[in-house]
């Protein structure tokens, strides 16, 4: 296992990006030899689904986190065609994403590189559809950022636009969803006892927040965001060779542990898990107002 802290030297793709920019040199750097990137995007109607591209335009919707399940579909097939065809493929998912679409493909292809996130797991995708309907109030939302880095890379906010073009953005320990996610009450329950972490995915690279960065003496933060990138596979260190990454820095496994434990735990399970799943079925979305009023403003 070796981890390093990397950034992309490039502020606009660092900006646009929810921790380092990492995603976006890795996918580029694909597109140009031809090949063709899988991840996940938004419908119109807010479904998270995993789709693929090799248009360097259409990557901006496969950019930041996004914190709801997304819907596999037939990407795992899409990409097995490609394979056989020859292409180059970049793969970008959750540990267990990574982990079904090795088992699906049967085999180790060369010109296949995975890449999965640390995860702290997935919520319902029905009740992120019932946020945005709350939130909404009856107005349509035309996009949504978990990640807005506009007031910080650590003290991001969560942005919400209006059809009407009208912005709302607060911090996100102040949105119910965000709060409901990390405490962990709304995940699947898989997600409690993930078989994946430590990278027993079979991916070729982790990446995540390099929380903890104040920590590193030789590491300039300038709130822009940061990214760990864990190097699982030959395959994985040999594409982290790109020529335009900055400020690559190797970390001891002992500092990953203690700032992204992410990648080795599974998240606990809340005790008002089942609190939560009964009320909801019978208040819905108020189930979760309500319930974060109970647990208060502190969040994991």
């Amino acid at each position: 296992l070796v981890s390093f802290a990397v950034r992309n030297p490039i502020e606009s793709e660092r900006m646009q990006s929810s921790s380092g920019g990492l995603f976006i040199a890795f996918a580029k750097e694909i597109i140009r030899q031809n090949g063709i990137v899988f991840g996940a995007r938004f419908t119109e109607n807010f479904e998270l689904v995993h789709d693929w591209t090799d248009n360097f335009d259409q990557l901006l919707a496969f950019m930041k986190s996004k914190y709801v399940q997304s819907k596999i579909g037939r990407s795992y097939k899409i990409a097995q065609e490609f394979l056989k065809e020859g292409r180059k493929v970049l793969f970008v998912g959750t540990p267990c994403q990574v982990a079904g679409l090795k088992k699906f493909l049967h085999k180790e292809y060369e010109n296949l590189l995975t890449v999965d996130i640390l995860c702290h797991g997935v919520p319902s995708p029905r009740v992120f559809r019932n946020y945005l309907t709350y939130i909404g109030k009856g107005e349509k939302i035309v996009n949504f950022d978990f990640r807005d880095k506009s007031t910080g890379w650590k003290g991001y906010s969560v942005k919400y636009v209006y059809e009407n073009g009208k912005i709302k953005r607060h911090s996100a320990r102040l949105d119910e969803y965000m709060r409901a996610y990390l405490n962990h009450y709304m995940l699947r329950p898989s997600c409690h006892v993930c078989p994946a972490k430590a990278g027993k995915s079979g991916s070729d690279i982790t990446l995540g927040d390099l929380w903890g960065a104040n920590q590193l003496p030789m590491i300039k933060d300038d709130d822009t965001g940061l990214s760990v990138v864990i190097v699982n596979t030959e395959k994985g260190e040999k594409n982290l060779n790109l020529p335009m990454l900055a400020n690559v820095e190797t970390l001891d496994v002992s500092f990953v542990k203690r700032y992204n434990s992410a990648y080795y735990v599974s998240s606990s399970c809340s005790p008002f898990r089942n609190l939560f799943w009964k009320d909801y079925h019978k208040k819905g979305i108020m189930a979760m107002i309500s319930l974060n009023d109970k647990i208060g403003p502190t969040i994991s």
